[in-house]
């Protein structure tokens, strides 16, 4: 087993609400590390977003994160209706690395975020907001916009992520999805 078998598993934990089976406990013996990931469930053939939840930090054993997250993009994500069995969908994960303060000046942070690599994470005064790195690459933001668009979705201005107050954090991932829905699973660069 090897992480694209965590796409698997995101699969079966969607599936089972359907009648299919799922049994993870091989998973949950190999994948005990606990890790922050995400799932991203998009329409096929469109790529539209039909869901992404996860989990920033190490909570849980990667499976269970997972299978957490999974199910919360299908059936959780207030953005989308619950999915149905009818849908087609491909489903992508993203194993995250714990997240790191960008140490600097605040007006400054648009000089530490690496686009194609980092993801952003910010926090103030009680909200939050996460992107994914490859939101920045799909979209082709800059570093600037990209900055401005996690404060967008922590819902707080854009002007926020330079203020002093604001805790603007960077993570990298590991990508794996599939090519059509259950098809071929492939790690992804972006």
């Amino acid at each position: 087993m090897d992480e694209k078998d965590l796409v698997i598993l995101a699969r079966e934990t969607i599936l089972s609400h359907f009648g299919e089976k799922c049994d993870p406990a091989e998973y949950e013996e190999i994948f005990a590390e606990k890790c922050g990931a995400f799932v991203t469930i998009k329409t096929y053939p469109s790529g539209e977003l039909r869901g992404c939840i996860g989990y920033i930090l190490p909570i849980f054993p990667l499976a269970e994160t997972i299978q957490r997250a999974a199910e919360s993009a299908a059936f959780g994500d207030p953005r989308f209706p619950p999915l149905s069995d009818a849908e087609d969908v491909t489903i992508e994960i993203s194993i995250l690395t714990v997240p790191e303060p960008i140490i600097c000046l605040p007006e400054e942070r648009n000089k530490h975020v690496c686009i194609g690599v980092d993801g952003l994470v910010l926090k103030y005064k009680g909200m939050q907001g996460l992107l994914l790195p490859q939101v920045a690459t799909e979209y082709s933001l800059s570093s600037e916009e990209f900055l401005k668009h996690v404060a967008l979705k922590a819902g707080v201005s854009a002007e926020t992520v330079y203020k002093a107050e604001a805790t603007v954090s960077t993570f990298q991932v590991q990508i794996w999805g599939e090519e059509t829905p259950g098809g071929a699973i492939l790690e992804k660069t972006l």
